[in-house]
């Protein structure tokens, strides 16, 4: 809250349905002259890259394509697409593929008309004193929302840091959210990415910094993905549930980047670094264990949750109601499969040996100050353990 108002920072325009990704060389004439397409080789694969060039190549302009994300995106993927943009002086970037697409675009976009390096700008060290690039973000998951965020975050190799790096300059000018883009989303990939959408959600809506906008943001998105991404995750050829989920993903992606995320994403991100765990799975990871964590110091809003969903529960006690809504939340993620990190193949040496630097790493990230309860390092460190070999037990209600 600033001075007792509220401010909410959105991209400047949002085009979401079956067939908008059709508009993305209109969008970019809009903006530009010279075209460059950010994605990775899956997008490559399946045509997707193909298509957008086809779209840009139609309203007359000039583009070039770097396709090199390979994994979560690194200071290293950062140089090579910033040296290509630079080298072709392109004046509009489209990314097209998941948050690690995105995000890497937008540290183009403001990386190519600031100075320094992107790790500066890491919390309020520095602000970007230059307009970005104009930056369309098309997403092809179901889940990071960075397509209407002001954060990026990017690993930086050498100190295996994920930097988050969170300012207004990061939102893109457009967000083209089709539901068809997400159809190539093999079943993992839309359960991973579907839970990293339901923390986003669920965090915003518990988090120190939540107002009345991004509550309304994060309890439709809560709805739709928890209706919807089991359907999505068992037939992903619905094209309704895809949907359903996308637009799901969006509003969480618009509720924690005007209210922040919290535990979760705190401690999901060293775990991605060290570990390289994909983004979606660690906080899926983490979830049960911060769920328990947090339930005294949210029970209300869990509660809330819950009668959102089931109307019925309307006459339970808050305790009750929010018990059940955690034990369905547990429920859903373990019906999609989701490992715990001993499952995931990570050494339990390595991991006890980590421990410190992960506590460290995850309260140096801010997002734990903004949880309901701010953890200490000490518990920080419990609850990564607690979460190593975290047992799936949840109690299925009649």
């Amino acid at each position: 809250m600033l001075g007792g108002f509220h401010q909410l920072l959105m991209p400047g325009r949002i085009l979401y349905g079956k067939g908008s990704f059709e508009q993305v060389g209109i969008e970019a004439a809009r903006l530009g002259t010279k075209v460059m397409i950010i994605s990775d080789p899956v997008m490559e694969k399946v045509g997707n890259v193909s298509l957008c060039e086809t779209y840009v190549h139609k309203q007359g302009m000039d583009f070039t394509t770097y396709t090199g994300i390979d994994t979560e995106p690194t200071d290293l993927h950062l140089k090579e697409a910033l040296a290509i943009c630079m080298e072709h002086q392109c004046d509009v970037i489209v990314a097209v593929g998941g948050g690690s697409c995105i995000d890497t675009a937008k540290a183009v976009a403001v990386m190519a008309t600031n100075e320094g390096e992107i790790g500066d700008y890491r919390g309020t060290q520095r602000v970007f004193a230059a307009k970005p690039l104009p930056l369309i973000a098309c997403p092809t998951t179901a889940g990071t929302g960075s397509e209407v965020t002001k954060v990026t975050v990017i690993t930086d190799v050498q100190t295996q840091v994920k930097m988050m790096i969170s300012q207004p300059e990061l939102l893109p000018a457009v967000a083209i959210v089709d539901p068809l883009l997400t159809l190539s989303c093999p079943p993992a990939v839309t359960a991973a990415t579907g839970v990293d959408a339901l923390c986003h959600a669920v965090e915003a809506y518990w988090s120190r910094k939540s107002q009345p906008v991004t509550d309304t943001f994060a309890l439709a998105a809560i709805e739709r993905i928890m209706t919807y991404l089991p359907i999505a995750y068992e037939s992903g050829e619905n094209l309704k549930a895809r949907e359903e989920v996308a637009l799901g993903a969006m509003l969480a992606g618009a509720a924690f980047s005007n209210a922040s995320v919290t535990l979760v994403h705190g401690m999901s991100r060293p775990i991605g670094a060290l570990f390289h765990v994909p983004h979606g799975i660690s906080n899926a990871m983490l979830l049960p264990v911060v769920l328990d964590y947090t339930r005294d110091s949210a029970e209300e809003k869990l509660a809330s949750i819950g009668r959102m969903l089931h109307p019925e529960w309307r006459g339970m006690s808050a305790a009750e109601a929010a018990d059940r809504i955690m034990d369905e939340i547990k429920g859903l993620c373990r019906k999609l499969g989701i490992p715990n990190m001993q499952e995931w193949g990570i050494d339990g040496d390595t991991f006890l040996r980590a421990l410190p630097k992960m506590a460290a790493d995850a309260l140096d990230s801010g997002s734990p100050a903004n949880h309901p309860r701010v953890p200490s390092h000490e518990e920080i460190m419990a609850l990564y353990q607690k979460s190593y070999d975290y047992k799936w037990s949840y109690r299925q209600h009649a």
